[in-house]
């Protein structure tokens, strides 16, 4: 069942983000920007977490999370621990709540037109897999210009 792929890929691709926030040597470096480089590094890893805790584990998992889009770019200086809690805690949550989804849940319309169309549950995962898998390789090539 695709529900499996997609906590396989979640899984290694969110246990690769905790990987790339601990890689930075400098701490510090994970919130710097450059002229051609708009978003840090910290606040593409609060982007992901937000983005993943609202649109699988608030609206899919009934979790409770209030998103607020606007701090995960404004926030600065989060220290390194306290995002790998939060990666971890939206690998948990994004795991819990693909254990609960059926086959019938992923060919249903996903609940908001995220995207401005309509689209399928499976669709939007997948969509949000690949905004993962973008903002990842940002990070990485972010810790590699400006981890110095």
């Amino acid at each position: 069942m695709i529900t499996e792929s997609l906590k396989s890929l979640y899984t290694r691709d969110l246990n690769k983000l905790k990987t790339e926030i601990e890689a930075y040597q400098n701490e510090a470096s994970m919130w710097k920007t450059d002229e051609n480089i708009a978003n840090s590094a910290g606040n593409l890893c609060l982007h992901l977490v937000g983005n993943l805790n609202h649109f699988v584990g608030a609206i899919l998992g009934n979790s409770g999370y209030v998103r607020n889009r606007e701090l995960e770019f404004s926030l600065k200086d989060i220290p390194r621990t306290e995002l790998l809690e939060k990666v971890e805690g939206t690998l948990d949550i994004v795991i819990k709540t693909l254990d609960q989804l059926s086959v019938n849940d992923l060919e249903k319309e996903y609940p908001t037109e995220a995207l401005g169309y309509k689209m399928t549950t499976e669709y939007f995962l997948i969509h949000l897999f690949g905004h993962l898998s973008y903002h990842l390789g940002q990070i990485n090539y972010h810790r590699r210009l400006l981890d110095n």
